[in-house]
């Protein structure tokens, strides 16, 4: 059976990356129903927007790919840099400083894939890693 994957986007928001990140972070891999819940009384200024990206690509999923909310949690979910408005802000002895304004471009992709099925994917990554860098064996003293 083919998983699908829903993909979502939020272009330009006024917030600096680093701040959008802490919320971010909060939500990845999680099912949307916790995620939701989680944005929802999360205090910080971004978990709006995050928030109506993720009710979006909910949207997004039901309308255009006939998915149920209640299968889909969010596979990867990031917070990239955007364009910075640059502004001068008056300083001593006639000077001026530069103040940038960052945006953020936040990237958001649901699937209907059980968290399961990618544990395992990962447990085998994994242990492919941990045997290609296998320690040599110490001579015996």
């Amino acid at each position: 059976m083919t998983h699908m994957e829903v993909k979502a986007s939020l272009r330009n928001l006024r917030m600096a990356p680093r701040k959008v990140r802490l919320v971010v972070d909060l939500v990845r891999g999680l099912p949307v129903a916790e995620a939701e819940l989680r944005l929802r009384f999360c205090r910080q200024a971004p978990a709006l927007p995050v928030l109506k990206l993720l009710k979006s690509a909910i949207a997004n999923a039901e309308h255009n790919f006939k998915l149920e909310a209640g299968a889909l949690r969010i596979k990867s979910i990031t917070a990239d840099g955007g364009p910075m408005m640059k502004r001068t802000m008056p300083r001593a002895m006639g000077r001026g400083t530069i103040i940038r304004k960052r945006q953020t471009h936040i990237n958001l992709v649901l699937t209907d894939e059980p968290a399961a099925a990618n544990k395992t994917k990962q447990a085998n990554k994994m242990s492919k890693v941990a045997k290609a860098k296998k320690p040599a064996a110490a001579p015996a003293a």
